[in-house]
Order: structure tokens, then sequence, then C-alpha cells
């Protein structure tokens, strides 16, 4: 059985909500692709899905210019689901009445169902004048269903908030079922994919596992193929993936820049070298990093610089590995959306180091086995390989290591700061049971010093923040609301066990506007 054989698209029409459908098709264990609104129909009907889903968006179908599909995506026999913007483009497409509503309806909202069917069959205790809590997210309503549309749900404000069409397989709603302010959400949905679509739930990331390694050997063959191995998550499954379908035809170089966490380089070559027994390239370029960095303050020069250099030295170890053909590299689905998204290539905030631009350089064709997955599934997946739970659940961290986080010129004694920081943070998020529950913990070292009081001395010392969020894919992420006692423990210790440390702030800014690292 194909993990892809039954498959859901989904049309984006810029939600910011539309990587979370897809989320919750997957955790459904149904396999999903999000593309542009305007995807063309021939490629629509190659793609061969099971059932369809027209995503939310800011737009208003009644404005000159909204995104828009072809009519005929509603007419190809294949089930759809209209959500939001996409129930009113449905309407809009099919001859309803689409109006803007005197009253916009944003946030939780009663839902009352009208038919216990379909989308909201065997939902807790539901039946007709059932309520249901939703959420809301518009200011056009239905005034109108188009001819052969029966409602399912109304709200306060929208006589149409669900619809179908009775005979097709055509369905809208007007609250948003993938968010989490709708309990029962997820139930809805499964009852389009199993109930609507008849998809089976053959997307595990057991099978997942399966059939790439079955893939990765069918290309690789006889060849070589190098993995850039970096210790985060993402290159340590791709490593694993590798090293199972092609053993030591494959080969791991690490490059140690000196930017790390405390004990990380050891870490991973005792992992991968001794536990795993792969094929490992051990590179100590820390020296090298920290010279060209040497008297560099600008952020994006830091970034330049570290993602230069890497390529240098990657580039030749790699020459010392003959007959090499292939590089893997860890691209996640969410980059892969960006690329083709809504709203096209977003504008750069900042540059990303990645070893993207390593097959032109080297002329090595590029494997991405990860290119599927969401960060979730890219953990799953660890844990389907053995990786230890330690590296599995670590929290991203940047290409850039800790030159980003250290604010101004990276020094080593600056770099021994920050690590003795940093890793006081994961010990108290470890012990207090809260590191798996955020995305991302970690510290900064400020280019400030404060005036301090230590055994009745005066001081003169570093500052350092400490920055803690939750986020589901680091598109959008808030600051993390912890317990004083947790982050006074962590305090208590960075000025009593750091050196040169007298003050500790924490970071309160959320992003948008902020971003999550400091540079």
């Amino acid at each position: 059985m194909d993990i892809h054989d039954d498959k859901i698209l989904i049309l984006d029409f810029g939600s910011q909500t539309t990587q979370l459908i897809a989320r919750r098709v997957r955790e459904s264990q149904v396999y999903c692709e999000i593309h542009p609104f305007n995807m063309g129909l021939d490629k629509i009907k190659s793609f061969g899905a099971k059932g369809i889903i027209l995503s939310g968006g800011p737009a208003c179908v009644l404005d000159e210019g909204s995104p828009t599909c072809d009519r005929e995506v509603l007419k190809l026999n294949i089930p759809v689901l209209g959500i939001c913007y996409g129930m009113q483009l449905m309407t809009h497409l099919l001859g309803g009445e689409v109006e803007r509503s005197a009253k916009r309806e944003y946030g939780k909202a009663q839902l009352l169902i009208d038919s216990a069917e379909d989308l909201f069959f065997g939902l807790d205790g539901s039946g007709e004048g059932q309520g249901e809590q939703v959420w809301m997210s518009h200011g056009d309503k239905i005034k109108k269903p188009p001819s052969g549309f029966i409602a399912l749900a109304h709200s306060g404000n929208s006589p149409v908030a669900a619809m179908r069409h009775a005979d097709a397989e055509l369905y809208g709603v007007q609250f948003h079922p993938e968010v989490i302010h709708t309990p029962n959400g997820n139930k809805m949905l499964q009852n389009f994919l199993f109930r609507a679509c008849g998809c089976r739930p053959t997307w595990t990331m057991k099978s997942f596992v399966n059939t790439t390694v079955e893939s990765l050997r069918n290309t690789i063959g006889s060849k070589k193929v190098i993995c850039a191995l970096s210790g985060g998550v993402d290159s340590s499954v791709v490593a694993m993936l590798l090293h199972k379908a092609v053993g030591h035809q494959s080969t791991c170089i690490f490059v140690n820049n000196g930017l790390l966490r405390q004990g990380e380089a050891e870490e991973v070559q005792n992992i991968f070298r001794h536990t795993f027994e792969i094929n490992l390239d051990y590179v100590d370029g820390a020296d090298a990093f920290l010279s060209r960095l040497k008297g560099v303050t600008d952020p994006e020069a830091k970034r330049k610089i570290i993602g230069n250099l890497f390529i240098e030295i990657f580039e030749e170890e790699a020459s010392k590995i003959p007959g090499a053909e292939y590089l893997a590299q860890g691209t996640l689905y969410p980059d892969v959306i960006e690329s083709v998204s809504f709203k096209g290539p977003s504008a750069t905030i900042k540059t990303h180091h990645n070893v993207g631009g390593l097959p032109e350089v080297m002329n090595l064709e590029l494997i991405e086995p990860l290119r599927e997955l969401f960060k979730d599934e890219v953990r799953k997946v660890g844990a389907e390989l053995g990786l230890p739970k330690k590296l599995i659940h670590r929290h991203p961290f940047p290409g850039p290591g800790l030159a980003i986080r250290i604010l101004g010129e990276v020094t080593p004694e600056k770099l021994e700061i920050l690590r003795q920081a940093d890793a006081i943070i994961m010990e108290e998020m470890e012990s207090s049971g809260l590191h798996d529950q955020v995305w991302q913990a970690f510290a900064v070292l400020l280019p400030v010093r404060t005036v301090g009081v230590m055994g009745d001395e005066r001081t003169y010392d570093q500052v350092v923040a400490i920055r803690i969020v939750e986020s589901v894919d680091a598109m959008t992420a808030d600051w993390a609301r912890l317990d004083y006692q947790v982050l006074g423990q962590m305090s208590n210790r960075i000025i009593n066990e750091v050196k040169g440390v007298n003050r500790v702030v924490y970071d309160i800014s959320s992003k948008p506007p902020s971003t999550i690292e400091w540079e």
C-alpha cells in the first residue's frame, strides 16, 4: 500500500492557518500537500487527490482581483471542502450570494447544528439543535447558498455557517475547524477525510521510513552520498535514513564551527561514530571561524562569513571522498511551501545559513528525504529510527550558532559565558519538566554592562537575556509564561555560577513583531 495513494490537495488562498489544516490532516494519518490557489486544472487532475480543501484567506470574493480557482475544480467528482473564504468562493463560483456582514464575526462562536450528519456525524452529544464551540474569522457571510445546497448549521451572525450539496460531495464551513478553538474541529475534518473522501489512514512515520529507505536505495544505487551533519534533529534524521538505506556508502561531514552549545561537538561524535557506527568526517574549524569573525559586529556580516567559510571547509572535505555523487540535506516541508506559497517567497528578514548553495558549487545531485515532513513528523521519524530522545527533542538551533546570540563581536570569552548560561537554562527546563512543552529556550548575551553588588563589592558586568517561546512551526511565536520560581532559579544560578554576569532579564516579546532569535 503506497502511503501517497490516499491524499488530499489543499489549495492555499492566503490563510495564516493553511499549514495548520495540513497538520491536522496528517495527524489523521492522511497525506496532503499545499499548493497555490491558481494551480492549473490539469495539474490538479494529475495530482490524484481523494479530496480537495479550499483554505481560508484575508480577501473578499466580492473584490476585483480576489484569488480564485477554476470553477471546474468543483465539477471533478472529487469531494471538496471550503473553509471560510473557501466556502464563500464556492458559493460565489456556483451562483450563490455572498454579502458583507454588518457585524464582523471573529473569535469564539456558538454553532447550532441543523443536521447531525455529514461533517457533524458522531460528535459527542451532538444532535439537531446542539451547540458546538467554533472559531470564526470573517467579515462576509453567505446570503443565499448556491442551487442544490442545504444548510448544515448556523450561528447568531451566519444563517448558513455550514452547508453541503444535496447530491454532490461539496461542503463548506464558515468557521475554522483546524484551530484548537474549535474543540471538535478534528472530528469534523476526519468526517470529511474518511466519510466523504474515503481515505485510509496510511500516512504513518513507520511507513514513511520504509518507503523512504527503499526510495533512497533505488536512487543512490551503488554510488556514494554525503550528508552535512549539524547535530540538529533534521540532519540527524537524514543521516540515519541514509545509513539505513545504503550503509557505509554514506559519509557525514560534521564541521565544528566553534559556535556550538556546551558539549555538543563531543555528543554528536559519540552518537554517530560510536553508537551507530556511521562514517563521520569531523572537522574542527573553531579557530578559523573565530578568526574570520574577529571585529565583526553586524549580524548579516556574521551570517555571511559563517556561511561562506562553512562552504569552503565542506567543499574541501567533500573533495576527499572519491566517487561521491549525491548531497543530502534536511529541507523540511515548510521550506518547500514557503518557496511556492500564495504570497510567493517571503521578504528576507535575515539571511538563513543553509547548505542549499553547495550542490551548485560542488556539482552534486541534491537529495532531500524530509521535504514532505513537518518538524513534529521529523521527530517521530527520529524515534522510529532509534535516535536518542534528547537529540530528537533538541530545540531548534540556528546555523550560525551562538554567533547570533552574542550581540556584537564574538570572542572566546563571550562564547564561554554564553555556553555556561545556556547550559543552565536547559538544565532547569529539563528538571522542571518544561523542556518538551516549549518550542525553544536559550540565552542571549547582550552588549551592555550594568552595575551590581557581589560580596559587598561593586561589579560592572554583563547582562544575559533569557528567551523562551511557544510555537507550532516558528512562523509565529509567543513568549512562554513560565512560573516565576523557574525563572528565578535560572537567574540565580546564572549570576552565581557564570563569572562575568551580574544581571538576567526575560524577553517577553512575541513574533511578530519580534523574531525568535535576536539577530
